[in-house]
């Protein structure tokens, strides 16, 4: 279970990209502005490269409201996002040992 609270929270996310992973899914959060509104752009990607390098067809964004409710809403959509694809991950992670 992905539990970002105590390393992340909207403080460090409002200063920079903060990325990670969890048995063969990684993940992205970051501020994103479009005018005058904020969002906590989260984004999922199976391993084992890092997002830059990932191909678009294999991320999956979502956007939050850029509150501590919206970084919470984040962290659940994470851990249901990686019970949801659990086949997914766990694959990706065998493939990154290989």
């Amino acid at each position: 279970m992905i539990d970002l609270h105590g390393q992340a929270g909207l403080p460090y996310v409002n200063k920079g990209v903060y990325t990670g992973s969890y048995q063969g899914m990684r993940y992205r959060l970051r501020k994103r502005e479009e005018e005058e509104n904020k969002f906590l752009e989260a984004v999922i990607y199976p391993e084992p490269f890092c997002f830059e390098s990932t191909a678009e067809e294999e991320k999956e964004y979502r956007d939050f409201p850029f509150t501590n409710e919206g970084f919470d809403q984040a962290v659940a959509w994470l851990n249901e996002q990686y019970e949801a694809q659990r086949e997914r991950w766990e694959q990706a992670a065998k493939a990154a040992w290989v």
